[in-house]
This record gives C-alpha cells, structure tokens and sequence, in this order.
C-alpha cells in the first residue's frame, strides 16, 4: 500500500492546526506579482472558494504587488475565521520597476511588519518568514544579527511565530539558537530535491516543510515521466506533482497559487490522489535523472 499521512498538520510548540493542503497568494496579483489583478471580483472569489474547500493556511506577503495581496485577502476575507492560519514573509522591497530588492535593515523589517499588519486588518502576525534572498548573508552582514531584529519584533507582540525561508540547514540551526522556528519555506519539488535530508530531519523535530516554486509553477517538470504518469492516472501533471509532495513527508505543507477557481479546485483534489509504490518509483526517477 502507498504510504499516507495525516492530512492535518499542528505547528511545533503552538495550538495552530491547518490542512496540508494550503494556498498561495502570490498570483492574485498583476503580472509579475507587480500592481493590481485585472480582475478583482475573482481574486476575492478564489480566496473564498478556498476557504469553502477547506483551506485555512493562506500564504503572502506584503512585496506581493505591493500590497495589493494583502489588501485583497483583507477585503475578501476579514474578519477571519478563528482556524485561519496567514502566513506572510519579509527580506524584500520591491522597486518601481517591478525588481525584488534586499530589505533587511532595522527600519525596513520593522516598517514590513507594520505594513503586513495594516494591509491584513490584524494586530499580530500568525507566523513570519524570514526570507534569505541569494548572496545577502554570504559577505559582511551577519544572518544572526539580521533575524534578531525579528526575534525582538516577536518579543513585542507583532508576531507570534517566526519561520525561515531559502535557508540551508545552517542557517536554520542559527535560528533555532534564538527562538522556536514553526516552518521552513525552500524550493522543492519532484525534480528538485536537494533538500531530502533536511526534510527527513525537520520531520524528525516536527517542524512544517513548505516547498515553493518558480514562477510558472511546474512547467520545468514536464518531462515525458510526469506526463505519462499523468495521462494514465488521468490527472494533469501539475495534480500528480502535487500528489507526490503531500505524500512525500508528513510535515510538508503545500501552498499552490492560482488567480483561477478551477485550477484552484484541481489543485486541492491532488490531496486525494493516490499513487501506487510503482508510481512512487517511476516518479522518483525523474529526479534521479535529471
């Protein structure tokens, strides 16, 4: 039999449950995660058709448009619900030019806190990502230092969970030396597995695993593997990839994005799809040979 999981999962150290099976937000933006939806009506449709469906972990994050992100969640779904989990990140600003910039002074993190609490209509924020974009913590600044700065947020009350986002394991454990660390947010996905073993081992301490991906979503993973796995189980590929993830480890969480109730309902039924040890195998190849 394939092996099966809980689809509940509980924060470490916290009284948050949510369902695997999540939702990203990033795509109700415009292009480019850069200004407003061409159609508002169904971005706000999407947030609440996730909820009818079961969806009460939200993520993103005020550099999503900017703002605008936030905004519509707001507007589509406050007041929330008391089990809705929204979980948004930090370490960007974005410039007028629509490019993703470092953002992690004192005043920037701070002012991003306040920014994501205004635009949510909330006081404190469920959970924090702080996310480590390329090179930033590799020269002269000092990853400790840096996410101290939030630790200290958290002491304050604005926060009340903090998470880690594109972080290696060494980072992670530097975290961990400050304060509790609830998740982790890394790339991830059937090709790309670099980071089994620390899956493995954050599953062993009971911290959630968040696997994102690149902007258009699994179009890299179209491979003639997935493609044939998918026609025959008559899923999309996107369904099966997704499958292979809830049922890779029981603390991955998934947040697949879409501005599209139906993608968005697609996306969810993956959390039933069932997937033999052989199809298990012949999946786990594609990473084997890329």
């Amino acid at each position: 039999m394939a092996q099966t999981f809980s689809p509940v999962f509980t924060f470490p150290k916290t009284s948050m449950n949510v369902n695997r099976m999540g939702y990203g937000a990033m795509q109700l933006a415009g292009p480019h995660v850069f200004g407003p939806p061409k159609d508002m009506d169904a971005a706000v449709a999407v947030l609440r058709r996730a909820l009818e469906l079961g969806v009460n972990h939200i993520d993103t994050s005020d550099f999503y448009g900017p703002h605008v992100t936030n905004q519509i969640i707001k507007r589509a779904l406050h007041p929330y619900t008391k089990d809705l989990v929204i979980v948004t990140k930090l370490g960007a600003v974005r410039g007028a030019d629509a490019s993703w910039n470092p953002a992690y002074s004192k005043q920037e993190l701070t002012n991003a806190v306040h920014d994501n609490l205004r635009n949510l209509g909330l006081e404190a924020l469920d959970i924090v990502n702080f996310r480590v974009m390329p090179g930033v913590f590799e020269k002269e600044k000092s990853f400790t230092e840096t996410f101290s700065i939030l630790v200290d947020l958290k002491k304050q009350g604005l926060i009340r969970h903090l998470g880690v986002s594109t972080v290696t394991p060494e980072q992670f454990a530097e975290a961990q030396a400050l304060t509790d660390i609830v998740c982790v947010q890394n790339m991830y996905n059937i090709a790309d597995r670099k980071d089994d073993a620390f899956i493995d081992t954050l599953a062993k301490q009971g911290v959630a695993y968040v696997p994102y991906f690149p902007l258009g979503g699994f179009s890299p993973l179209q491979s003639s593997v997935l493609n044939s796995v998918a026609a025959r189980l008559k899923h999309s590929p996107m369904q099966v990839a997704l499958a292979w993830l809830y049922r890779r480890s029981p603390n991955i969480l998934l947040i697949p994005g879409t501005s599209s109730v139906t993608h968005l309902e697609e996306n969810i039924a993956a959390a039933q799809l069932e997937l033999s040890p052989e199809i298990t195998s012949e999946l786990d190849s594609i990473a084997a040979n890329k």
